[in-house]
């Protein structure tokens, strides 16, 4: 939104910065994943961060089509919060989903679970427990948010105009993102859309590299800045 332009215009102002840049997240990720964005070809980016993916069609160093949504890791963290609460009465906290998340996490189902311990809070008892979980038990608690992201990209591949699906069938699907971590994650989206799917080399910092890359070249920025 406008509000939120504005915000981090101001934001980085206050931290010294003389003359601010934005640009849009997905286009920093898919010129710190070396997509040939300024080319008539497509690509196709999906961003699992932290609070939102977002998900943008690329094309001659423009978004064809993005669409953002707040669903992240954050909220799969949440809801594995939620989900050993509610049926195990241990209160856990974000830290440790996470490292549940991270650990055992999966988004396809697996002839071969992982387990992991949990320490937390018996909300009966008020004394610390340990429960063991499996990682087909964690699929089923963030399987609302996996859906949403899948759903998202799916919406997008609908978007796309005609004369750059070619593309997509040839080319497929860019993962960037702390997201793109959770194992399997791109096995889904391959069935689901049965496309190609890669994740970068390094998921976690392709947004803050390919913002690197843009300030080395004033030209192309000039071309993606958003006002």
């Amino acid at each position: 939104t406008q509000v939120e332009k504005r915000a981090v215009r101001e934001s980085a102002e206050s931290a010294g910065a003389r003359d601010v840049f934005l640009i849009k997240e997905p286009m920093a990720a898919a010129i710190g994943a070396d997509l040939p964005i300024t080319e008539p070809t497509s690509n196709i980016v999906v961003d699992i961060g932290a609070g939102t993916t977002e998900v943008a069609v690329i094309s001659l160093a423009g978004t064809v089509y993005s669409r953002s949504v707040r669903v992240g890791g954050d909220k799969m963290d949440e809801a594995i919060v939620q989900h050993i609460k509610r049926k195990y009465n241990l209160l856990i906290g974000l830290q440790t989903a996470e490292l549940i998340k991270v650990t055992v996490g999966n988004a396809y189902p697996t002839d071969e679970p992982e387990c992991i311990e949990v320490k937390g809070r018996d909300l009966v008892t008020g004394i610390p427990k340990i429960l063991t979980i499996d990682s087909e038990e964690v699929r089923k608690a963030i399987s609302e948010q996996v859906e949403t992201i899948v759903e998202t990209v799916r919406i997008a591949l609908e978007q796309t105009p005609p004369e750059l699906s070619a593309d997509v069938v040839d080319k497929g699907i860019v993962l960037t993102g702390g997201g793109a971590l959770l194992k399997n994650i791109d096995v889904l989206l391959r069935e689901e859309t049965r496309l190609p799917i890669t994740i970068t080399d390094d998921p976690l910092t392709t947004v803050a590299i390919g913002a690197g890359k843009t300030l080395d070249n004033f030209s192309l920025l000039r071309q993606i800045m958003v006002t």
